[in-house]
């Protein structure tokens, strides 16, 4: 039987996570897949995977947010096959960025400008359907750095923005 690997947390901080890889098996590791889950907004849940190659075990994980649960989940690529997952939970410091303002307002019957108040130099994503459901399991997207964009959407259509 091939064990889960043992995902060790090594550090974090408001906007990184480290951790590391490591297998309590003599089975030769080719590799990992790492996927990292967080809850934006309640409404959406985001994921990041990476993919590993070798017995590399270190990895830093930067660009996230401050003050939010992430969950990391691995398992091992071995020669004799996939090991089972394993997890690990931990908490960005630092203080949560507060929501931005969304204000969206029809250009056209094709074009919604959305803008909203926020910090700089971080990135927003724009997520956007014709349902809460929709929203939720998946919306349109994008990202920007701005504080305002313009989404093409299809004519007769009622949408919900979340930024």
């Amino acid at each position: 039987v091939i064990p889960p690997p043992v995902i060790h947390i090594e550090s974090y901080s408001e906007d990184s996570i480290s951790f590391s890889l490591k297998m309590t098996t003599n089975i030769k590791v080719s590799g990992y897949v790492v996927n990292i889950y967080w809850t934006f907004d309640t409404h959406r849940q985001e994921k990041r995977t990476l993919i590993i190659e070798g017995e590399k075990s270190i990895q830093k994980v930067a660009n996230l947010t401050a003050q939010t649960p992430y969950e990391i989940s691995a398992w091992a690529k071995t020669e004799l096959g996939d090991s089972p997952l394993s997890f690990a939970h931990v908490v960005t410091t630092g203080t949560r960025p507060a929501s931005p303002s969304l204000k969206a307002k029809a250009i056209n019957q094709t074009a919604v400008e959305c803008s909203w108040t926020g910090p700089r130099n971080v990135v927003y994503g724009i997520f956007y359907a014709t349902s809460f459901l929709e929203l939720y399991r998946s919306p349109h997207n994008t990202t920007t750095a701005s504080h305002n964009m313009t989404v093409i959407v299809q004519r007769d259509e009622q949408y919900l923005f979340l930024v």
